[in-house]
């Protein structure tokens, strides 16, 4: 027997194993998601302070976007942001906005992702 037929034999008897665990990891992936996502959608922006453009980045006619994750007090301030995925250029002046940031209150502290987008003016 040829090493392909022998393959294509296992990939027959192990396809509905693999479909089931495709569908557990797919199911799994799809509940722990909407715990993480749903916290960050229950607190509404009340005040957004835009980002300055950096001089650095002006000198060399960067544009890009940058991914904070921030932490965000009971009473609606930020009380921390930390670049998640971006260029770095961007890193100080969108933390320095995003803290001046205001949300809705809350009965605890949340977490949510923004997303800033730099621009040459």
């Amino acid at each position: 027997m040829l090493a392909s037929e022998r393959f294509s034999r296992l990939l027959r008897r192990l396809g509905p194993l693999f479909r089931r665990a495709a569908l557990s990891l797919l199911l799994l992936s799809l509940a722990l998601g909407g715990i993480v996502w749903g916290q960050d959608l229950k607190r509404r922006v009340l005040a957004r302070t835009a980002p300055s453009y950096p001089e650095l980045a002006r000198r060399m006619h960067l544009s890009g976007k940058v991914k904070l994750e921030l932490v965000i007090a009971p009473g609606g301030s930020v009380k921390s942001a930390k670049l998640v995925g971006g260029n770095p250029v961007f890193e100080k002046s969108a933390v320095d906005a995003a803290k001046q940031w205001r949300f809705e209150t809350a009965q605890q502290e949340t977490k949510a992702v923004i997303l800033l987008e730099f621009a040459e003016p």
